[in-house]
């Protein structure tokens, strides 16, 4: 089920989180369970029971002092597919400004920042992303960390670029150069690290670069040095939480629609949809035991898949259908998670109540 905001108000008054995650505190009962016990307790008082505090009130004192409190609130906005045309320009400022409202620590981009550089040539591509950096300039309310998408890479597609792949700015290297970052993956921290009685509190971000080329196109999994990389900072964060952010997903549902017609005997999934190493990350995700959600984009739709202790979350799209509408059921809009001192979290989509323009 998808739980949406009233554009109207904030994120804190008016959205109800697709999942509250559970997770008990150590006294055994979760935040949920601790208020509905306060509730239960007001309402037998009012029919005239009779409470006694004194044995309870230390144990809830103690589940109440021990509640996961949130470190961090990050907006995930991928596939904003920048671009002169269909308004696409003013939707990203439009967007930018909701997220405002509320409140966030942190921007997270999830790539397919541009309309496209794969196949457009050096003016096209420097439009797209002249326009990309002035909006995020003069509208973001806070921090920004990118994750690169396949259409952020320029000139892959030689003949339609009209590249000859030895230009100073081809293929990752213009993105990489634009936006500041250290290379096409990284990682930073979010909240405080370490909490008072030496456990984790605070998170990793862990930022993965989705993209191979696989001829004129591309597939999805990591090269070797990126996988020894990862391999380090999972073991540099061991006590941390920690959240992964992929452009395209490593595990999702959504990517599976094509063949739901019943007729196939049989299903293939494109290595451009799905990563290709899916599983193997996922078992070193598992195995770590504190990984607790990865986050992608690129198909457009929302869906959750939760496995082994680690949640898939793939977000939709800022532009929906690429700026000509609503993306099936799925509206133009972000993702908020609030991340919390326990390595719980919790997520919702909100649409920004973006209008096509067509």
């Amino acid at each position: 089920m998808t739980n949406r905001l009233n554009t109207s108000q904030s994120i804190d008054s008016d959205v109800e989180h697709v999942r509250d995650s559970g997770v008990a505190d150590s006294a055994g009962l979760s935040r949920r369970g601790v208020l509905g016990l306060g509730a239960g307790l007001a309402a037998w008082a009012m029919l005239g029971g009779r409470v006694r505090a004194e044995p309870a009130a230390p144990a809830i004192a103690t589940t109440l002092a021990l509640r996961k409190t949130r470190v961090a609130r990050l907006a995930h906005l991928t596939d904003t597919h920048i671009q002169p045309e269909l308004g696409a320009n003013e939707g990203v400022q439009a967007c930018l400004k909701h997220v405002a409202t509320a409140s966030p620590d942190l921007i997270v981009t999830g790539g397919d920042l541009i309309m496209d550089g794969f196949a457009a040539d050096f003016d096209r591509t420097k439009l797209q992303f002249d326009l990309f950096t002035k909006a995020f300039k003069d509208h973001a309310p806070c921090r920004v960390e990118h994750c690169l998408g396949n259409h952020d890479i320029w000139g892959w597609n030689k003949s339609k670029s009209k590249t000859k792949g030895n230009e100073s700015q081809w293929g990752k290297k213009w993105a990489v150069e634009t936006l500041g970052l250290p290379r096409e993956y990284h990682a930073f921290d979010v909240g405080a690290s370490g909490g008072a009685s030496g456990g984790a509190s605070g998170w990793r971000v862990i930022v993965l670069d989705s993209v191979r080329p696989d001829g004129k196109g591309y597939i999805a999994h990591l090269d070797d040095p990126q996988q020894d990389w990862l391999k380090s900072e999972l073991a540099k964060s061991a006590r941390q939480h920690v959240l992964v952010v992929s452009h395209i997903p490593i595990i999702a549902a959504c990517t599976l629609r094509g063949s739901w017609d019943g007729k196939a005997t049989r299903r293939t999934l494109s290595g451009g949809l799905m990563h290709l190493d899916g599983g193997t990350l996922h078992k070193a995700f598992a195995a770590a035991g504190n990984v607790k959600l990865c986050l992608s984009g690129h198909i457009h739709q929302i869906d959750r898949v939760e496995m082994e202790g680690v949640t898939y979350i793939c977000d939709g799209a800022v532009s929906g259908s690429w700026w000509k509408g609503a993306n099936g059921s799925t509206r133009e809009g972000y993702g908020v998670i609030d991340l919390f001192s326990d390595g719980s979290f919790e997520h919702a989509y909100v649409p920004f109540g973006w209008t096509a323009r067509t």
